[in-house]
């Protein structure tokens, strides 16, 4: 016999009925019923009942343990009398009659509970990982997390990719966050980057020939975490194609995340693929106010402002003839909502660092509030009449600077939605947004910047950059879009070393500068690159949405915490002075606030 175990804790059933096994894991509960000990005794496959009363040798070792102690247990399989089946238990229908009992592991006394998941400090939880990947309800999400990975392997070798490694240690790449830096012992004063992306990389394997590439590639960033973005590393389905056009990138890739999504929906409806709707980015953040919106909502965004350029609601009319927009919301419905539902509605978008959040009130054709009541009955008639709305229905105001009004109409839209019940929880909707700006405008530093991925083609090539405005040529770029996250971004690259040079000194580089900082694309472009776009698909945050989880730490193996901190490791530490002295570093105290 195995010395640890001939079956694992969810394999026996009543066909095991008589048999003597051995089974090891960890004291997940237990029951003393008076002189009788049930133990629930758990690995990583499941549950098995272990029964010792007086007769077993065993009972004494096993009373005297701590829950999650680690034991091998042998004994009889029996049946469970019919009134004690366990229906939900894989091996509901037996229990194990411990004869001998093997300590492996005493457990000291735990600092958080295992079996009942009840809510805890999440520090304890960090610092205590290996005791929180125990729990069921987060063991599962990182199996979940294995199955997806796999899923997307096979399907991506199925349509003809192959798998690459790209280095770790790089050079600093302007993918919009801070890099992590490594410092060089054996080049002075000299750092290498981790990648925040292989994007150098990839495109370069596409110059070498090799059509399509993957990989579930690790990134780093120096960022701020929140909740749909961890601290520090993150991983994505990376990939790239040759010879292709942004419309055949989402033909292949559309099975590839719509099968992933089904494989592990459950009873949610999936966005069939195929079937993806495309949404101009200008067309979502009017609509939605988002670049990311949650099409489970069937809440839509528009604009009225051709309605106030004269009206006797003179706040609107200002801010339309001062060149601002008036965004509404509607909340269908809402003639049985007392006016405390708006009031509240109004409050929360002061509360959000907003002027505040206009209303219109209408209960039976009668139109209620200040708003309507300025802009006059008719007036509001005209403009329910063209939104298409009833005599029963609210509307919300957002007013102000375009892109202002567009981001509080958005989160306005997200709010009603939820307050309403609107939202279908039981779908994945997935959308593709397309045709982003190219350019933006930069406040802070007064210039022209990129607004997305700096390596895309513009919509018009060199033409477009030499002769059009910068802020209104739009990108080969699209993101993939699920329940009001972005799970993929990508493009078709800009594989034309003149027309690189052109977009980069509209951001304010030279051609030394391009030279300098991407130097082995720029130099690889002038020996025949092939047209070649891609995109990367977030796991982290695919399997989030497909756990049904809120935050990326629960399908996360060992996350860092909000300020950036592995609990478990003590990282970041202070180096040893004779580390520092090998790099020819020494580390300089910021500033403190006064200045000094």
């Amino acid at each position: 016999m195995h010395p640890y175990r001939t079956h694992t804790c969810a394999q026996l059933s009543s066909a095991n009925v008589g048999a003597t096994v051995r089974l090891s894991g960890w004291i997940h509960r237990k029951r003393d019923h008076g002189g009788v000990l049930f133990i629930d005794l758990r690995d990583h496959y499941g549950l098995t009942q272990i029964v010792a009363d007086s007769d077993s040798p065993a009972l004494p070792v096993l009373e005297s343990l701590r829950v999650e102690s680690v034991v091998t247990i042998e004994g009889e399989v029996k049946a469970r009398v019919a009134e004690t089946v366990n229906a939900s238990l894989a091996t509901g229908a037996i229990e194990v009659f411990a004869r001998s009992v093997t300590v492996q592991s005493a457990a000291e006394e735990l600092p958080m509970p295992i079996a009942d998941e009840q809510p805890y400090p999440e520090d304890i939880r960090l610092k205590y990982r290996f005791l929180d990947l125990r729990r069921e309800t987060l063991h599962k999400n990182i199996m979940t997390r294995v199955a997806v990975i796999s899923d997307m392997r096979t399907r991506m070798a199925a349509v003809g990719f192959n798998e690459f490694s790209t280095p770790i240690l790089t050079a600093s790449s302007p993918e919009g966050a801070r890099d992590f830096l490594v410092p060089s012992r054996i080049h002075t004063g000299k750092f290498y980057a981790l990648p925040q992306a292989p994007q150098q990389y990839k495109q370069l394997l596409m110059v070498a020939g090799f059509d399509r590439y993957f990989q579930i590639a690790p990134c780093f960033r120096d960022e701020d975490p929140r909740a749909d973005r961890l601290p520090g590393e993150f991983y994505q389905l990376d990939l790239e194609m040759s010879f292709v056009t942004q419309e055949e990138v989402w033909e292949v890739m559309e099975p590839v995340i719509q099968g992933t999504f089904a494989a592990f929906a459950g009873d949610k409806q999936v966005t069939p693929a195929g079937e993806f709707p495309r949404i101009p980015y200008d067309e979502a953040m009017l609509k939605y106010g988002s670049d990311k919106p949650d099409l489970r909502n069937p809440l839509i965004i528009s604009d009225v402002s051709s309605h106030f350029t004269s009206s006797g609601f003179g706040l609107f009319e200002k801010i339309v003839g001062g060149g601002g927009v008036v965004r509404v919301i509607p909340a269908p419905g809402t003639h049985e909502k007392s006016r405390k539902f708006f009031d509240e509605m109004n409050d929360w978008a002061r509360r959000e660092g907003y002027a505040g959040l206009g209303y219109v009130t209408r209960k039976g054709g009668e139109f209620g509030g200040p708003i309507a009541k300025n802009h006059g009955p008719e007036r509001m008639a005209e403009l329910y009449a063209e939104l298409g709305l009833g005599e029963n229905d609210g509307l919300f105001f957002a007013a102000g600077k375009a892109a202002d009004a567009a981001k509080l109409a958005g989160a306005a839209r997200i709010r009603v939605g939820e307050q309403l019940g609107l939202i279908d929880e039981d779908s994945f909707a997935l959308a593709w947004i397309v045709d982003f700006p190219f350019y933006e405008y930069n406040e802070d530093e007064k210039k022209v910047d990129f607004s997305h991925n700096p390596f895309s083609m513009p919509q018009g090539g060199m033409e477009a950059l030499e002769g059009q405005d910068p802020l209104t040529i739009k990108a080969f770029q699209y993101d993939l879009v699920c329940n009001g996250y972005e799970i993929a971004s990508g493009s078709i690259r800009n594989h034309k070393p003149e027309t690189m040079v052109k977009a980069f000194e509209i951001v304010g580089l030279s051609k030394a500068d391009v030279e300098e900082r991407f130097g082995g694309m720029y130099r690889a472009f002038q020996y025949g690159a092939p047209p070649h776009g891609g995109m990367a698909a977030g796991v982290d945050r695919i399997v989030m949405l497909l756990c049904g989880a809120k935050n990326l730490r629960e399908i996360t193996l060992f996350p860092m915490n909000q300020r950036a901190e592995d609990l478990l490791m003590g990282a970041p530490s202070s180096p040893e002075p004779r580390s520092l002295r090998e790099l020819s570093l020494r580390v300089v105290e910021p500033p403190k606030k006064d200045g000094s």
